[in-house]
């Protein structure tokens, strides 16, 4: 949190500063912006609550600033005396916004005083730089260009990180878990863009702040309704269509409390656009299979002392019909509760939230057989930070959550896995977590996380640790190591290459049998992360991130995909590790914004299969991307910047899939010995390789491009029109291939779309 150093003699009367930095058009906290006393060493960077503290700062007068981009600057003299808690609001009030170079840079001040490995923290106008696919600017677009995350396409909204599947992965809102963020349409997720405050993107090494996840985190945090006017956004386009609307219920005014409202409604109906805008990507006449709705509402109240309280709900449907191949449907919706307090008389810090959230999914399939799943629970967590003297801070906490399961699944082979049967389970935790600054150059942030997986009865001991080193101003050497756990594990077959059913379960309380056939010791999925890398800013137009990492998933809980009766086990259990690179290189200069990332990825799998000579045969899979490429580019136009061009390439290399040896007639004795088999036709069977993902499919690579016009109406209103085009070229990147049929399902084609909006 420390953006500058603070010392002080012992002898020396101290006093403590701490306050919260404000929006002053709009009353919303500003995030990681600098808070310093002019002319001296003393500073502070605020937090994701807009939270600063500075500790420990000798007693007299004092100018206190506050500077951000974008924003003009804050100064208020002070006077403190000693032994006192000096509370200090700051407004900054916005720039005029006909600016004369491109912005989007976030504060630089943390990278110095943060570890900040592997992690990159999104705003919307971060966001926005992205070409407006469909009109919109969307999470999802922007998670696709993040180093370490592999895409499975425009199809199916799957996200990859750094070698976990999509259940390895934590993704939240507001601090409850979200279990499916992406429509089956994958360029857009449930988040909309301009009610985000911030997205955390954690791809490893993240600490035990967080947990339930072996792979990753993406923390998403919605910002409050406007406390000074009403106000909102309206906008239209080929592919989906919203509403916002925002406004104080007790107006904010300098010296006291607020209260105010957000909603957010969001709506695709490209199933019926697509039938006039797009005819020629309709095969069957029935158009473009995708439709969702997201519905958002939250209420803030906040008090003068800078403490809150925010209540909000959702309600997410997303629905994909394959005609003559699959109709998929699922739905999500919840609510909950979060609060921040601020105590007056100390520099603590406490946040906590209570959340419920249900969702259920259903996928029909040619064979006719219902996949059906649901998850639903309970979250609560309380976090309290201290500021310490000489530039260190703790946190602890407590976490408490309970869910429920259910699912009805068919294994590739037509074997009932699941019967509906219900699975309910218990998860508490504690963790603890120090940081500390030494001579402004070293930064250590060890950490201990307990969690207890009550249905299981099974602790986790979970050591992390977090280490940064200024080695020069301009270039820093960073790293961070820890052990992983959680509970949820999916039904999704490695065998699909394409599978939109992932189903939920906890931890089976069956036994477990290791890939070598011992009696497993616990029945978690774990991992052990390693990573690390360094920072190098030249000239400070460009960032360099160079990152390289090791994930070990010492236990995997699937899915027995090779059940062949009834009585056999319905799990087992793999091992696996990823490991890999990513360079990034960020080039912000006037009107220009470029962002270029490589990556480098290997997975592998193993179930206990061995290759002829006995030793393991490790499978890749479906996700093993090996290369990786996105080139973001943005260019600001026109005397006033008023126009902007924006393209994103991405190219991947092929993902693996299992080879296909023949084919046989499938016929059902499920009669026993009054089969008629001598007069019946049985249905096609496929014969797979039984080396699992050897084969690889054609390299992937697609171009978006938009061109966006602002046009600003009075003091508040803006006009935005979009042109987007995407898959620009035209690519044919395949989406599945149809064994049966014989027949390639490409992804989206050229698909332009023209959208307006209106801000007010």
């Amino acid at each position: 949190m420390f953006a500058f150093a603070q010392t002080s003699s012992p002898a020396t009367a101290t006093s403590d500063i701490k306050g919260f930095v404000y929006d002053k058009n709009t009353g919303e906290p500003i995030i990681y912006t600098n808070v310093y006393l002019l002319g001296t060493t003393y500073g502070a960077t605020t937090d994701i609550n807009g939270f600063y503290s500075i500790k420990k700062v000798p007693v007299g007068s004092y100018t206190i600033m506050s500077t951000y981009v974008g924003y003009d600057s804050s100064v208020i003299k002070i006077d403190l005396v000693p032994n006192q808690i000096f509370t200090q609001k700051l407004y900054l009030s916005k720039k005029a916004r006909r600016i004369k170079e491109l912005v989007v840079k976030a504060n630089k001040d943390d990278k110095v005083t943060e570890v900040q490995i592997s992690e990159i923290k999104a705003t919307p106008v971060q966001i926005k730089q992205l070409p407006s696919i469909g009109g919109e600017p969307d999470l999802a677009q922007y998670l696709q260009v993040v180093p370490g995350i592999v895409s499975s396409g425009d199809q199916g909204g799957q996200l990859f990180i750094r070698g976990g599947a999509p259940v390895q992965n934590k993704i939240m809102l507001d601090g409850m878990t979200i279990y499916n963020p992406f429509h089956s349409l994958g360029l857009f997720s449930v988040f909309e863009t301009d009610i985000i405050k911030n997205a955390d993107i954690k791809t490893a090494g993240f600490n035990v702040n967080y947990g339930g996840a072996t792979s990753a985190i993406v923390d998403v945090t919605t910002r409050d309704g406007n406390k000074k006017r009403m106000s909102g956004k309206v906008s239209a386009n080929t592919f989906t269509s919203k509403v916002l609307l925002e406004g104080p219920l007790r107006k904010l005014k300098e010296g006291s409390g607020s209260s105010s409202f957000l909603v957010s409604a969001k709506s695709s109906y490209l199933n019926k656009s697509s039938k006039l805008f797009y005819g020629y990507a309709d095969t069957n006449g029935l158009g473009l299979p995708y439709s969702f709705t997201d519905l958002y509402a939250k209420l803030s109240f906040n008090s003068n002392s800078g403490s809150k309280f925010n209540i909000f709900g959702f309600d997410f449907m997303d629905h994909a019909n394959y005609q003559g191949v699959a109709d998929y449907k699922w739905s999500s919706a919840g609510g909950g509760a979060n609060f921040v307090i601020n105590p007056v008389s100390s520099t603590v810090l406490i946040k906590g939230n209570l959340s419920y959230s249900n969702y259920t999914l259903e996928l029909k399939e040619a064979d006719n057989k219902p996949r059906t799943t649901s998850i639903g629970g309970f979250g609560a967590n309380i976090d309290f930070g201290y500021i310490l003297p000489k530039n260190a801070t703790m946190n602890y906490g407590l976490e408490v959550n309970g869910f429920k399961t259910t699912y009805h699944f068919y294994n590739p082979l037509g074997i009932q896995v699941g019967n509906g049967e219900d699975q309910n389970t218990t998860e508490l935790a504690a963790f603890i977590m120090y940081k500390k600054i030494l001579n402004s150059k070293l930064i250590i942030e060890p950490g201990l996380r307990i969690p207890y997986y009550a249905s299981l009865d099974e602790f986790s001991v979970e050591p992390r640790l977090g280490v940064k080193y200024n080695y020069k101003p301009n270039l820093r050497f960073k790293g961070a190591a820890g052990m992983y756990s959680q509970n949820l594990i999916s039904t999704k077959s490695d065998r699909d290459i394409v599978n939109l059913f992932t189903g939920f379960l906890s931890g089976p309380e069956e036994e477990l049998k290791t890939t070598e056939g011992a009696i497993a010791t616990s029945k978690l999925q774990k991992s052990m992360q390693l990573v690390g890398g360094f920072e190098y800013d030249l000239k400070k137009l460009v960032e360099f991130n160079v990152e390289a990492y090791v994930k070990d998933f010492t236990q995997l809980v699937n899915i027995n995909r090779d059940k062949l009766q009834v009585q056999d086990p319905n799990f087992m259990i793999e091992s696996g590790y990823a490991y890999g690179g990513d360079i990034s290189a960020k080039i912000e200069y006037r009107r220009i914004y470029l962002w270029l990332v490589y990556g480098l990825g290997f997975v592998n799998r193993y179930d206990g299969t061995k290759n002829a000579d006995g030793s393991k045969f490790y499978y890749a899979p479906p996700f093993d991307r090996r290369n990786n490429i996105n080139v973001l580019f943005t260019y600001m136009m026109g005397k006033d910047q008023t126009w902007e061009l924006g393209a994103r390439w991405n190219f991947g290399s092929g993902f693996p899939f299992t080879l296909t040896q023949g084919f046989y007639e499938k016929f059902d004795f499920s009669n026993g010995i009054n089969a008629n088999y001598i007069n019946s036709n049985g249905q096609l069977g496929i014969l797979y390789d039984k080396r699992i993902n050897v084969g690889r499919l054609p390299y992937y690579h697609r171009l978006d491009m938009s061109l966006k016009k602002k046009m600003y109406v009075g003091k508040n209103g803006l006009f935005e029109g979009v042109l987007s085009v995407t898959n620009v070229y035209n690519r044919a990147n395949i989406f599945y291939f149809d064994r049966i049929r014989n027949t390639r399902v490409n992804q989206l084609p050229v698909l332009p779309a023209l959208g307006i909006s209106y801000s007010f």
